[in-house]
């Protein structure tokens, strides 16, 4: 009686070499299969529309840095033009406490914190518009492209944060319009802040750029 080795003329241990071999190109097929049908949903899926809840989140967290570049430049600003350096904090927390946070003689260490921390949160939220505009229309335009839109896009948020809601919202809770009055807070000041906001969120904007990820299949 012959063995099957002699029928195939291969020995066992070629039979067991070839079928791990065999086993190997078939685990290496199933991954590509599955890489490549998951490359086609994500790559659907990625097609369906705009990101925008992605956006909205990074937009909230890099508002913060738009935030802190901007009070940094205050600061910075008005420390050279021998101000009060948290002048532009005293004036933000006039919107809750009034006229009495302009007085020279407050000096509450916690309140100014919190005024720190209110306004950086603002840029929180402002991120949001920011970060939804540029990706929407100067996504591919490029950092010259961004700057000019965010140019256009502080200018108008100052407008109406200024001039459309706190020149009368602040006068009537609060019976003073102290944060659009030049004597306080020069207009220029608040545009340049405004603008230094915009333009570090142009900057960072590639930080919360949205980029599907892609799996790498081997090629033959």
């Amino acid at each position: 009686m012959t063995g099957a080795g002699s029928i195939s003329g291969e020995s066992l241990a070629d039979r067991e070499a070839r079928l791990a071999r065999l086993r190997e190109e078939a685990a290496r097929l199933e991954a590509e299969i599955d890489a490549e049908r998951f490359g086609r949903a994500a790559g659907e899926w990625a097609r369906r529309g705009y990101y925008l809840t992605y956006y909205a989140t990074a937009g909230f967290f890099l508002g913060m840095v738009g935030a802190l570049v901007s009070l940094m430049f205050n600061i910075a600003g008005a420390a050279i033009a021998g101000k009060d350096p948290l002048q532009l904090i005293r004036v933000y927390l006039t919107f809750g406490m009034g006229e009495k946070a302009l007085d020279p003689a407050f000096d509450d260490g916690l309140a100014l914190a919190m005024g720190c921390v209110l306004y950086i949160a603002t840029g929180m939220l402002l991120g949001i518009i920011f970060q939804v505009v540029l990706s929407r229309y100067a996504a591919g335009a490029g950092l010259a492209g961004r700057l000019a839109w965010a140019t256009v896009l502080a200018a108008a948020v100052w407008l109406v944060n200024f001039y459309g809601l706190i020149a009368w919202l602040q006068p009537l809770l609060f019976g003073g319009n102290w944060i659009v009055d030049n004597a306080e807070l020069p207009w220029w000041v608040a545009l340049a802040t405004h603008l230094v906001f915009g333009w570090t969120m142009a900057v960072i904007y590639p930080w919360g750029e949205f980029r599907p990820y892609r799996l790498q299949t081997e090629t033959a």
